[in-house]
């Protein structure tokens, strides 16, 4: 299904391999791109159950846009185990600006095939990114 904005589709692989983080909890991260032609946003990388916040940042490049998912686990204020899935908007300062505005454009659309997203972040720089950016978000819960 293509977005009437930017006129990118979503190959279904994306929504199923969210599905399975978010219901089976087989990720832990999913990274996603537009792919080489611009035409359709792909899983382009996975991160096991166990895999860490800077594997994420890490894989996100420096000068191209990505969109991510992260599974956070924590505990709130009352003890209790919690979980949040956020979504990231990668966009950094250096990528191209015709990629900024695809990925902006695109992101809408992308985000409620996605159901399920708690939060939403968007970063330029690895500073808007940081872990403690997640765990202040969830300190809310």
């Amino acid at each position: 299904m293509a977005n009437s904005a930017s006129g990118v589709a979503v190959d279904q692989t994306c929504v199923q391999e969210f599905m399975s983080l978010k219901t089976k909890r087989t990720y832990k991260f999913l990274i996603f791109k537009v792919n080489d032609d611009g035409k359709e946003i792909v899983v382009d990388a996975r991160g096991d159950r166990d895999g860490k916040w800077e594997q994420l940042t890490e894989q996100l490049p420096e000068h191209e846009c990505r969109y991510a998912v992260w599974d956070h686990d924590f505990t709130n204020k009352e003890g209790r185990p919690m979980s949040k899935i956020f979504f990231i908007l990668w966009v950094p300062d250096t990528a191209k600006v015709r990629s900024k505005m695809l990925y902006a454009s695109s992101k809408d659309n992308f985000r409620t095939m996605l159901d399920g997203i708690n939060y939403e972040l968007q970063a330029t720089d690895a500073d808007e990114i940081d872990y403690e950016v997640i765990i202040d978000r969830c300190k809310e819960a």
